[in-house]
């Protein structure tokens, strides 16, 4: 059984982010069944998207909300993850984004309310128990989140932290060789 890669999106993005697709591009040259799967909005509606989607050769990649999401399959299932520039606690940022919404790349309006922010609070995994499976990628330049939270929180997983760029994650691609190797993709 090919090994599934399931690439998890972040806030108010999609399956075509730039992440995404230029992942997708490096893994058709593996045999592996790569998933990006379009996440919905409500927190615990795309938990259930995503664990629907775990096989048991499955590994993940989350960048942002997605790291957050990857974070907590990672430790309830035991599956490799590689988090991207990852939300620690998003319940603390989209407080300020409560009420009306947009998302530009699935085009749909939608109403961000206390139950999302409830629901992200309920998958918060207060201590990594299998640290080992985790590796942060992480830019201190991220402008969205302040990377110091990401990187003590991650404290005991593998990390790649470099200085500058942004919460995109500029020059993704030279980080590619090293997310194979963590997540054995072969």
């Amino acid at each position: 059984m090919a090994k599934r890669v399931i690439y998890i999106h972040g806030f108010n993005s999609s399956q075509n982010s730039y992440k995404a697709v230029r992942f997708g591009e490096l893994m058709a040259n593996y045999d592996v069944d790569y998933c990006v799967p379009c996440l919905n909005h409500e927190p615990l509606q795309a938990i259930i998207e995503l664990e629907q989607l775990l096989t048991p050769n499955t590994v993940l990649l989350g960048s942002s909300l997605g790291g957050f999401f990857a974070t907590y399959l990672s430790q309830r299932y035991q599956i490799p993850a590689v988090v991207i520039n990852p939300a620690v606690a998003p319940y603390n940022l989209l407080q300020s984004l409560l009420g009306p919404n947009y998302n530009p790349y699935q085009d749909y309006h939608y109403e961000l309310n206390n139950s999302h922010i409830e629901a992200l609070k309920l998958l918060t995994v207060d201590k990594l128990t299998h640290p080992e499976l985790l590796y942060l990628l992480q830019q201190t330049g991220d402008e969205v989140l302040n990377y110091q939270h990401a990187v003590k929180y991650y404290s005991q997983c593998k990390q790649w932290i470099e200085f500058g760029g942004d919460h995109s994650y500029v020059e993704f691609e030279r980080t590619f060789a090293s997310i194979v190797d963590f997540l054995k993709i072969t």
